[in-house]
C-alpha cells in the first residue's frame, strides 16, 4: 500500500474535528491565516482583535481572534508550516464554524523573472505532500476553483499579480535542481508547503479556500537567493495584511 491507496470515501472517520473542537458561538464565517505573528500583532493593535477561543495540543496553544474590518465580522489565527499541521487548524476552525478561508504568506519563485514581493494566485498546486491524498483521490495537481473570483477581487483592488500552477512540498531541505527545473517545465511558478493540503480538505469538507502568496526567496539560478526571505520590513506585513482584509471582506 502507499500513499496514492490512502483515500477512503466510504467508511467513516474515528475521530472527528468537532470531537476536539466544539461550535464556537458567534464564530466568523471568514478567516484570515498568516504564518507570522507580526501580521496577528498588527489585527491585535489596529483592529481589536479579541481572542474567542484556541486550538492546538502538546504544549502548542493556538489563539482565534475576531475582529470587526469596513463593517464585517472576521476571523484570524496564526496558522503552521506544512500541510498535516496547516490542515488540522483549519479542520478545527471548521468545526467551530468558519466556512471560508483565505490564507497568505510567502514562497520561494521558481522563475527568476517574478520580482521580489510580486503577488501569485495558485489556480492548482502540485501534490508533493501526503495529507492531500487522505482527502481527494489520487492525482498529480489538485485545481484550486476559487483562483479567478480571487484573482477578480485583486484586479479590481489595484494589486498587481500573476496566476499559476505552484508546487506544495514537504521537504523544504529536498527542493533539488532536477525537481526544480521539473516543476518549472510543468508550469509552476513557485514552491510551498500548504496549498495542495488545504485545496484537498476544502473541497472535501464543503468549503471554500482562497490562497494568494507572495514571491520571497527564489530558486530559480544554480545558488539560492534569499531576497525578502527573513528580510521584511514591518512596511511590507501592513501591504500583505492590507491585501488580505480587502479582499476578505469580498469574498
Amino acid at each position: 500500500m502507499s500513499i496514492l491507496d490512502t483515500f477512503d470515501p466510504h467508511s467513516s472517520e474515528i475521530i472527528t474535528p468537532s470531537h476536539i473542537a466544539p461550535p464556537v458561538e458567534g464564530c466568523p464565517e471568514i478567516f484570515l491565516a498568516a504564518f507570522k505573528e507580526q501580521v496577528l500583532d498588527l489585527l491585535r493593535q489596529n483592529y481589536g482583535a479579541q481572542e474567542i477561543s484556541s486550538m492546538g495540543a502538546g504544549g502548542i496553544r493556538v489563539p482565534v481572534y475576531r475582529f470587526t474590518y469596513r463593517g464585517k465580522t472576521l476571523g484570524c489565527y496564526l496558522t503552521l508550516l506544512g500541510g498535516p499541521a496547516s490542515v488540522g487548524l483549519w479542520e478545527e476552525v471548521q468545526a467551530k464554524g468558519g466556512r471560508k478561508l483565505l490564507v497568505f504568506g510567502s514562497c520561494g519563485a521558481l522563475d527568476r523573472e517574478l520580482a521580489a514581493g510580486h503577488v501569485i494566485v495558485p489556480s492548482e498546486a502540485r501534490r508533493d505532500e501526503g495529507t492531500s491524498y487522505h482527502y481527494l483521490p489520487p492525482s498529480d495537481y489538485v485545481k484550486i476553483p476559487t483562483a479567478p473570483k480571487l484573482r477578480g477581487i485583486l484586479d479590481g483592488l489595484g494589486v498587481p499579480n500573476v496566476v499559476g500552477r505552484v508546487w506544495t512540498t514537504d521537504a523544504f531541505y529536498r527542493e533539488t535542481a532536477d525537481n526544480c527545473r521539473k516543476r518549472r517545465e510543468e508550469g509552476c511558478l513557485a514552491v510551498e508547503m500548504e496549498c495542495a493540503s488545504l485545496a484537498a480538505c476544502s473541497q472535501f469538507r464543503g468549503s471554500e479556500f482562497y490562497q494568494f502568496l507572495y514571491a520571497a526567496d527564489c530558486l530559480d539560478g544554480a545558488d539560492w537567493d534569499a531576497r525578502l526571505l527573513g528580510n521584511m520590513p514591518a512596511e511590507g506585513w501592513e501591504k500583505y495584511l492590507r491585501i488580505a482584509l480587502e479582499a476578505a471582506v469580498r469574498l
